[in-house]
């Protein structure tokens, strides 16, 4: 198997800490990476969920509104999903 040298930058912390896991599974960085990269190939990605745990801002912003609104006895409350639609229409 013909192998090639890769570099990449990465933080000193994460660097660090990574070595210290994979020393303790007995492997080194590269052993680490070549395996992550491996698996990848196999499954056709992520070996992992990659997604966001938390909702982004705007979708922070809207739930806040809709809280508010939720609570607001101005605000003018609807049965059911063509009543406010036909609000909508005016």
């Amino acid at each position: 198997m013909a192998t090639t040298n890769f570099s990449c930058r990465i933080d000193t912390d994460i660097k660090k800490q990574s070595e210290a896991l994979y020393k303790e599974l007995g492997l080194n960085l590269t052993t680490a990476i070549n395996v992550f990269l491996r698996e990848s190939l196999r499954v056709g990605g992520f070996p992992f969920d990659v997604r966001l745990d938390k909702p982004n801002l705007e979708t922070v912003t809207a739930m806040l509104e809709a809280e508010k609104a939720a609570h607001d006895p101005s605000v003018k409350k609807f049965d059911d999903v063509e009543d406010a639609l036909a609000e909508l229409k005016k």
